[in-house]
């Protein structure tokens, strides 16, 4: 089985799109908002809208999805108060950044399955991170702030329930749906295709399945491919034809992306107070390499220098293929039973997650400069694999009782395993080391392996959670919340360089399963987290809240094998230091930080919003005020030796900000739509050491404090959207609905305070355009993405610092190609249909 249900980028954006609400109904807030399309949540364990409803919660139906041709979170990442989606493309995956809570370089080359880590993300009732693609949704909800008194899996600073459509008993559908489309600087379209159908079996029983398959032609091209890696030269002379033609190839619209993704469902509803539905997801997704741009020759190296070779802004400099293999599977069974006094709702999960890929790693190697790059035909690859399996099971019971008083109380239990293995090859490289430089300390490995570090990591959590609200008056509620939680994590990793050993050779995943764990890396902590929230019925058009809460996230292993004693005669390889422990000649000379693993992290959010409507319903204004507390942040730092990411836990840092949210029926015919949000985020308390910065040749071991009142990186202080809407209605009945919409965003740091010689992402608008025409059983629409095609830089990789130059052998120059950024896609412009039947 495969866990990927990709859901990072385009429902968080959407679902935040709504603002605070308000508790249980209250008198005159269905009228106030009867004239205006509403959507049902169920994000408090009961069902409301969105403006009666008394968290920061927001929706988005499946009406919207299907309108607006929305397809994942990233398509409205600047039209959603407080959330940010850092879109790198398929290949790196997209961390979710709520109200400015991250302190990651959004420079980094990777992501992971987590989105990260600072939301939990549902799919159905089951926790699970996946950048879903968003076919057959019921809606997306998205609530900000801490929810771990109404959710199994804990949460830093938000989280996002995808709810499916559920099969429909007594209904019987068939939709299919395509789409095509063509990117500016693409040189072939592409095609989304997909059916969905509603099979009633009997008067108990029914059935709904889904497939859809992405064909995703990409636009990056990549000119500077090695033609055989160890043997072609990654820098020939680019001014002489003939030099470049017998080194190296060139390939168009790299960063492709095949998917499949779907789900089979049978719901069973025996009598009429119990309610089963089994499910089986699956997505796979093959990317073809990084959505990346080395267009950067403006910026020097470290020296002053210009970087040797010249790239277009749709041009990827990497030596070799970068391709990507995700897939997820999730088997899940809820059921739900109405007891009389309460709602008995248990849900189980299994899933299983896997990635496969490779990754150009000359940049890292070359800038060591422990003498690779004096090999002409240097060249290196990384090998990448992990695997998740994780099982879950959550039992909740709601109260359905009438009266003053109305709680919840719930269990969780998590189980996952991972294993994974990182193996590093320099095809020639050792053969050259010996013969030609004289290593004989080396050994000529078989099959070029020159690196291999392996994981294996099982955690286990479990909570109890609940809350108790009080109706003190028809207007006026007060909840009360509280979580008890636990977690044990199990770790082992080893790192080994089998050039000093020809008998090493890779390890499989079981046998990386069959070690046993180390118990100086694992970590286990419990505690208790608190809820409160009060709101009140001002008027039957204006209702305000105002919510105390705090949220957690569990600490981890770096991954990394410990540091030897140092030995000045010896070169540390990739390793972490223990806390306090030497790595240099100097007495100063020991580790800040315990590089090998990092601790949990706190947060504890104010917040007072309102809620209000107007114009008899026809306009809707919600607005709120935040301030985040982080303590022990969890922050992106790097090791002294070999300079690998890591992450450790600084001090302090605070997030504080406003969120304003507007909707605006006109007319029968005409809405408008748009929101803003500030956030400024910052230490509260400098961190000696936090930014590894290099000092050519070569990495140094030079650190850059991160002071109090720096600001993090990852999301833009301010941002703002507006969306609008005209529908035609025409004498067939039929109906031309023509859309338009603009989202801005400000800059983005990549590290915190913009320190470490780092790039700033710039700000940037993006506007989109569509109309469609929409008879019976079926609506086309033209769209156009980017309407005035922007160049969108997302995040860089690497600081002007990093571009340096080292020379080979000969002394010809060899050039390592940072930095580069993650780019968004160009103009895209396309056809989208659907076509359904049904009873």
């Amino acid at each position: 089985m495969k866990l990927s249900l990709l859901m990072t980028s385009s429902a968080l954006a959407v679902a935040s799109l709504a603002m605070p609400a308000i508790a249980q109904d209250a008198p005159g807030a269905e009228d106030a908002v009867s004239r205006q399309d509403t959507v049902l949540v169920t994000a408090t364990r009961r069902e409301g809208t969105v403006q009666t409803v008394p968290l920061n919660i927001a929706a988005i139906g499946a009406e919207q999805i299907e309108e607006q041709g929305i397809e994942e979170l990233a398509d409205l990442i600047a039209s959603v108060p407080g959330i940010n989606i850092v879109d790198r493309g398929g290949r790196q995956g997209n961390p979710i950044i709520v109200r400015g809570i991250n302190a990651d370089p959004i420079n980094s080359g990777d992501g992971d399955n987590s989105g990260g880590g600072t939301v939990a993300t549902y799919l159905g009732e089951v926790p699970l991170f996946i950048d879903l693609k968003l076919n057959d949704m019921e809606r997306v909800e998205v609530l900000l702030g801490p929810q771990g008194t109404l959710y199994g899996a804990g949460t830093l600073a938000g989280a996002i329930r995808y709810i499916p459509v559920r099969p429909q008993i007594g209904e019987n559908t068939f939709e299919m749906r395509a789409d095509l489309y063509q990117y500016s600087e693409a040189s072939s379209m592409s095609q989304d295709v997909g059916i969905t159908f509603n099979q009633t079996i009997s008067d108990t029983f029914a059935i709904r399945g889904s497939v859809d398959v992405l064909r995703d032609s990409g636009f990056v091209d990549q000119p500077f491919l090695v033609q055989t890696l160890g043997v072609s030269n990654p820098d020939p002379d680019f001014g002489n034809p003939a030099d470049v033609a017998a080194n190296l190839t060139s390939m168009e619209d790299v960063d492709s992306e095949d998917a499949i993704s779907g789900r089979i469902a049978a719901r069973w509803t025996p009598t009429d107070w119990l309610d089963g539905t089994l499910t089986y997801y699956f997505q796979d997704v093959d990317v073809g390499g990084r959505r990346i741009s080395h267009g950067m020759t403006t910026y020097p190296n470290y020296n002053g220098t210009q970087q040797l070779f010249s790239a277009g802004e749709f041009e990827s400099a990497s030596r070799i293929l970068e391709p990507n293999s995700i897939t997820n599977e999730l088997l899940a069974l809820e059921f739900t039973a109405d007891l009389g006094f309460a709602e008995l709702t248990s849900a189980t999960g299994y899933s299983e997650f896997a990635d496969d890929g490779n990754r150009d790693q000359n940049n890292l190697l070359i800038t060591l400069e422990y003498s690779y790059e004096l090999f002409p035909a240097f060249g290196s690859m990384t090998h990448e694999v992990g695997e998740t399996d994780t099982f879950t099971q959550e039992l909740r019971l709601v109260s359905t009782t009438d009266g003053p008083f109305n709680w919840i109380v719930g269990a969780f239990y998590s189980n996952s395993e991972s294993a994974a293995f990182s193996a590093e090859y320099t095809p020639n490289y050792d053969t050259y080391a010996i013969n030609t430089l004289g290593f004989t300390f080396l050994e000529d490995h078989p099959n070029d392996l020159e690196y291999f570090s392996q994981s294996l990591i099982e955690l286990t959590e479990s909570a109890f959670f609940g809350e108790i609200g009080y109706d003190i008056t028809d207007r006026w509620s007060v909840t009360i919340g509280g979580r008890y939680y636990d977690y044990e994590l199990k770790e082992f990793s080893a790192v080994d360089f089998p050039l000093f050993d020809q008998t090493f050779n890779e390890q499989t995943l079981d046998q990386i399963r069959a070690n046993s764990f180390d118990p100086t890396l694992g970590q286990s902590d419990d505690g208790f987290l608190y809820k409160f929230n009060t709101s009140y019925q001002f008027t039957d058009d204006i209702l305000g809240y105002f919510t105390v809460a705090e949220g957690y996230r569990i600490g981890n292993s770096n991954g990394l094998g410990t540091c030897a004693a140092y030995d000045p005669n010896a070169t540390q390889g990739a390793c972490a230091l223990a806390p306090g422990q030497q790595y240099g000649p100097n007495p100063g000379d020991v580790a800040q930080f315990d590089e090998r693993a990092y601790g949990p992290d706190q947060t504890t959010s104010y917040e007072i919003g309102a809620k209000t409507a107007w114009l008899d319903g026809d306009l809707i204004l919600n607005g709120a005020i935040f301030f985040v507390e982080w303590t022990d942040p969890q922050v992106s730092s790097a090791t002294v030796n070999a300079n690998i990411p890591i992450t450790v836990n600084a001090a302090g840092a605070e997030s504080k900000g406003l969120e304003l949210q507007g909707s605006w029926q006109v007319n029968d015919q005409f809405s408008l739509r748009g929101s803003f949000s500030h956030a400024a985020t910052e230490l509260t308390e400098d961190v000696p050491f936090l930014i590894r910065t290099i000092t050519p040749p070569g990495f140094g071991t030079a650190f850059e404090d991160g002071q109090a009142g720096d600001r993090l990186p990852g999301s833009p202080e301010n941002q703002f959207a507006i969306f609008g809407e005209y529908v035609m209605p025409l004498a067939s009945g039929n109906e031309v609905t023509v859309r338009g919409g603009y989202n801005w965003q400000g800059d983005i740091l990549t590290r915190t305070g913009g320190r470490g010689s780092s790039l700033t992402v710039p700000d940037v608008g993006l506007a989109n355009a569509s109309v469609t025409y929409a008879a019976d059983n079926w609506d086309a629409s033209l769209y156009v993405k980017n309407l005035f095609d922007e160049y969108v830089i997302t995040g860089y990789v690497g600081t002007p610092l990093s571009a340096q130059v080292a020379s080979d052998i000969n002394g010809d120059p060899v050039t390592v190609r940072n930095p580069y950024a993650t780019i968004g896609a160009p103009r895209t412009v396309g056809v989208r249909f659907r076509y359904f039947i049904g009873e």
